[in-house]
């Protein structure tokens, strides 16, 4: 017994140290339209190096103004979809530097290409059956490309498209900044940013820099933007749910049970994390940028409401409160679970709320997705397997009433866990067929419905456990044939006595399971 408090300490110790790990990676980068470039390298690829320099679904502009502008005065662009570059600098090698005349110009060139996902095969020698990706003597001979130049073959139904900016390397300077630029966008479309180059000397060249993508409406990306009028009506949606628990909690208050409480606190935990969230996108599409202390609270009320959900979920399904007054032995294990799932959604929830807009890499994200998963899964496993046991008990005891009422209660979350599992499918089928976001203006629907299902799932307890004048139809009646006067069981005679002392062997057995538990 006395190693239990130290098993607790060292387990705290390494949640908080987890904690604070997931920070430190987090905090490294809290811009989200803003994409930061920091002394990162190109990648080789064909016969070309490459960096990848963000992609974000964009509006059309909204004004038919110029498109371009390159000027020291930055104009106003309220209303215009843009892809602004601030402060990007390349740095080449010195040993590429110093191979160079001091007095020749344009001694090395950084192409940057923004193209719309559906021009991809524009980009590289595709249409001229070449693999390459830089123009080569061959084909600058046929005069289908210039020598040195990454190959595009324009859009003819979108003039200028893809859209490519040079910047040269001057005599021997080690150091190019592009000139501030901004290309604005008129069709609506998934947009990639690449910072190419095709000469060999300038293998090592680094990037340094930022830019900053624009919508018409504010800098939310376009997957996120539809994500802050669906908070907003959540935060309604759950004002309107608490303010009728609120009114039923007043007019019942002298029945209220501890489970009416939990229910409460979940309500009130959705309420605030829907409004935090509202609050920090529209704070986001105004400024461009994400403060830490606001998404670091809409990420802990998010984490901590869905830990209290899964756990409101378990204990109604273990029958705290109607078949069983307290938990017993279980409760430390219930806890247990709650806090290693909390833990676990934090740090999956900073790393893609708190991180780089741009998505963080496969193996990163699966060490972070699948301990939810599998938590997830135990939550699961736990729940219909407390549920089975629970509608046993009142079988064998006869309360028609609140076996009804566990049977609704399994029907939906039945029903839940099916929708669960069709949407895995579906979302699993919405990213293996579309890898490059081309259908990033409904990705916001898979977030989305996990709330709707959450919040669906708070409303059917809400509606199952509402306070009334008649709590014994659910609340724990410890003593002698709970329910059986309620229910209208009769029972006389021998056979009503012996109803009766099964009656108050099943409550003594389950009180005793409770202490052994």
């Amino acid at each position: 017994m006395m190693q239990m408090p130290l098993q607790m300490g060292r387990i705290k110790i390494k949640i908080t140290m987890f904690v604070l790990l997931g920070l430190f990676l987090c905090s490294s980068n809290v811009d989200a339209s803003i994409h930061e470039y920091r002394m990162e390298a190109f990648i080789p690829k064909a016969n070309a190096f490459f960096f990848h320099g963000g992609s974000e679904g964009l509006y059309a502009s909204k004004l038919n103004e110029p498109t371009t502008a390159s000027s020291e005065t930055k104009p106003s662009f309220k209303g215009k979809s843009i892809i602004s570059f601030d402060s990007v600098t390349f740095l080449r090698p010195k040993e590429s530097a110093r191979s160079q005349q001091e007095m020749q110009q344009n001694t090395g060139l950084v192409e940057a290409i923004i193209l719309e996902v559906k021009d991809r095969e524009r980009i590289g020698g595709a249409s001229l059956n070449s693999g390459a990706i830089c123009c080569n003597k061959q084909l600058a001979d046929q005069g289908s490309c210039k020598l040195g130049e990454v190959i595009i073959q324009n859009n003819p139904d979108n003039s200028g498209w893809p859209k490519r900016i040079k910047t040269f390397f001057q005599g021997t300077n080690e150091e190019a900044k592009m000139d501030f630029e901004t290309v604005g966008m008129n069709s609506t479309g998934m947009y990639y940013l690449y910072f190419m180059f095709c000469d060999p000397q300038l293998k090592g060249t680094l990037i340094k820099g930022r830019t900053v993508w624009k919508n018409p409406n504010g800098y939310l990306p376009g997957k996120m933007a539809p994500l802050m009028t669906f908070y907003g009506f959540m935060s309604l949606a759950y004002l309107v749910l608490g303010l009728a628990w609120f009114l039923r909690f007043v007019q019942f208050w002298k029945d209220i049970i501890h489970l009416h409480y939990h229910i409460t606190l979940v309500i009130a935990l959705g309420m605030c994390e829907m409004a935090v969230w509202y609050f920090e996108y529209s704070n986001f599409n105004s400024t461009g940028t994400r403060p830490m202390g606001i998404t670091l609270w809409a990420v802990t009320f998010s984490s901590v409401k869905k830990t209290l959900s899964r756990l409101l979920l378990l204990v109604v399904s273990m029958g705290f409160g109607v078949v069983r007054p307290t938990l017993g032995g279980l409760t430390s294990k219930v806890v247990l679970l709650g806090l290693i799932y909390f833990v676990a959604t934090e740090a999956l929830e900073l790393v893609e709320h708190l991180g780089n807009i741009n998505d963080f890499s496969g193996k990163a994200k699966l060490f972070l997705v699948l301990p939810v998963a599998f938590l997830d899964a135990c939550f699961i496993l736990w729940i219909f397997s407390s549920l089975s046991k629970t509608l046993e008990k009142l079988q064998m005891r006869r309360n028609l009433a609140k076996l009804e009422l566990y049977r609704k209660f399994t029907n939906a979350l039945a029903v839940s866990v099916l929708l669960s599992i069709a949407w895995i499918g579906f979302e699993l089928y919405f990213n293996a067929t579309d890898p490059l976001s081309e259908f990033w203006q409904i990705a916001w629907i898979i977030p989305a419905f996990w709330n709707m299902l959450a919040y669906a799932l708070l409303v059917v307890i809400c509606v199952l456990w509402a306070p009334s004048r008649n709590p014994t139809r659910y609340a724990y009646m410890e003593g002698m044939g709970e329910d059986s006067d309620d229910e209208g069981i009769a029972l006389t005679g021998s056979g009503g006595d012996m109803a009766i002392k099964l009656e108050r062997q099943a409550i003594g057995d389950d009180l005793e399971e409770d202490k052994r538990e």
